[in-house]
């Protein structure tokens, strides 16, 4: 399911026009919201933390031209000044390991041929200059020769700005927080499944909102590995490449009961959990089985703020995780995940937490057993609150993708009759396919990379 609507969102409203947009998205009415074209128009305008609009992370770059290059020897840098100006610096060594020529760099796998072994980290220069289509030429000491094109040197620069801008180009770390005022952004499923720009647009949402809701899939199980298959290839678990959500005697899954399911990331029991969860409705339960889900991030947010004590221990403390059972085959899985894992910088890259799988194995110490249990439930009680809770209800036809690393998801209790038995199919993918396939959609429909 896909979010349009963000209420309590780390934005900056820098003009009229994106206050109106954004208020247009978070108006009452119904759950889901349409996406048009080829990026969610709620959304190009809404600004990310780093001040980068969703807009702009899908436009191609403005050509640099080179002013004057000289050669540092004391610093063993090169120094670009630009046309349009300021200055970049590169190290002598940098440029050697990253020579394009065809005898360093296999032009057809974009790989260095380049052995490290062969490298000399203590190179010098002996000239340096701009060639007649202002291209950077490098001559070095065994007269080895490299030429660097002026936008791929640009887009390299070590300045703290290029290199935010270059991770999030490729990465797309940037994310909306939301709560329950948000409309759920729709696409059509053979609009996905067909077209490059509408494809683009979901993974874009995706990748930034963290859920999308597709609609017009035939109420058949074999959906969600089609749509896998517009990504990449589907990640096998122990639960097979596809799984069928349903009442199951002697239900080796939670999941495969008809009671409440409270709100979890799946499969935490693995150190590397799946990163994006398909679930497509085949038959809907007569009464109940709406589904809820909520930010984790957000969330995490949230407690950081309100209880820094409750966000440090979650964020450190390593939990035991368990699935025993058989399916695909038999497994006996373990695993120990700190709740909410956190970067070098602090930022929440993802959210280990499903208390069906969390073991009665506690490996901490006595004394930080209570306040473990005192941030767990403060964690949760935030997820809880109504205000940060998004239900909606599947129909047959309804597929639900969103980020396993960052939403939570439940379910509440349901009954179904012998002649209306509520089932849905899902399937795992992992956040490197995504992304790969959202990189070369963006190329194929933008030109870049």
């Amino acid at each position: 399911m896909w979010m349009s609507t963000f209420a309590r969102l780390t934005w900056r409203c820098t003009s009229v026009r994106t206050c109106q947009t954004l208020k247009t998205c978070c108006r009452p009415g119904p759950a889901f919201a349409p996406l048009p074209g080829s990026l969610p128009s709620c959304l190009a305008s809404l600004h990310l933390r780093g001040h980068q609009t969703l807009g702009s992370a899908s436009l191609p770059v403005s050509h640099h031209s080179v002013m004057h290059v000289r050669a540092l020897d004391d610093e063993r840098l090169m120094e670009v000044e630009w046309k349009d100006g300021g200055h970049s610096l590169y190290p002598f060594t940098w440029l050697r390991d990253n020579c394009q020529c065809p005898q360093c760099t296999l032009e057809s796998a974009r790989a260095r041929t380049l052995l490290m072994v062969d490298l000399d980290v203590h190179t010098g220069v002996d000239v340096v200059d701009i060639t007649s289509d202002n291209k950077v030429s490098v001559v070095w000491p065994d007269q080895h020769v490299s030429v660097f094109d002026a936008e791929w040197l640009k887009k390299r620069s070590f300045s703290p700005a290029a290199r935010q801008t270059m991770q999030e180009e490729l990465f797309l770390n940037e994310r909306y927080y939301w709560d329950s005022k948000l409309r759920i952004p729709t696409a059509d499923y053979q609009e996905v499944l067909c077209d490059d720009k509408a494809a683009l647009a979901w993974l874009l949402a995706l990748r930034r909102v963290g859920i999308v809701y597709l609609k017009g899939a035939p109420a058949e199980r074999g959906q969600v590995a089609r749509l896998a298959e517009r990504i990449g290839y589907l990640r096998l678990t122990f639960y097979g490449h596809t799984w069928q959500v349903q009442d199951k005697p002697m239900a080796n899954n939670v999941a495969y009961t008809s009671g409440k399911l409270s709100l979890h990331t799946d499969y935490p029991a693995l150190h590397f959990a799946p990163g994006v969860q398909f679930l497509h409705c085949v038959e809907q339960a007569e009464t109940g089985g709406e589904s809820e889900v909520v930010d984790g991030f957000h969330m995490a947010e949230q407690l950081q703020r309100e209880d820094p004590e409750a966000f440090k221990t979650l964020t450190s403390a390593r939990v035991d995780f368990t699935d025993t059972g058989t399916d695909y085959c038999d497994f006996m899985l373990q695993s120990k995940n700190c709740i909410i894992d956190v970067d070098t910088e602090g930022r929440v890259t993802k959210i280990n937490y499903n208390n069906a799988t969390r073991d009665s194995v506690l490996d901490l110490p006595l004394h930080q057993v209570q306040p473990f249990y005192r941030a767990l439930k403060a964690y949760v009680d935030i997820m809880n609150r109504p205000e940060n809770v998004v239900t909606y209800r599947m129909e047959p036809g309804d597929l639900v993708t969103f980020d396993n690393w960052r939403l939570l998801h439940g379910r509440r209790s349901y009954n179904s009759s012998a002649d209306r038995l509520r089932h849905l199919e899902g399937c795992y993918l992992d956040w490197d396919e995504v992304m790969s396939r959202l990189r070369i959609l963006r190329k194929a429909v933008h030109g870049e990379m």
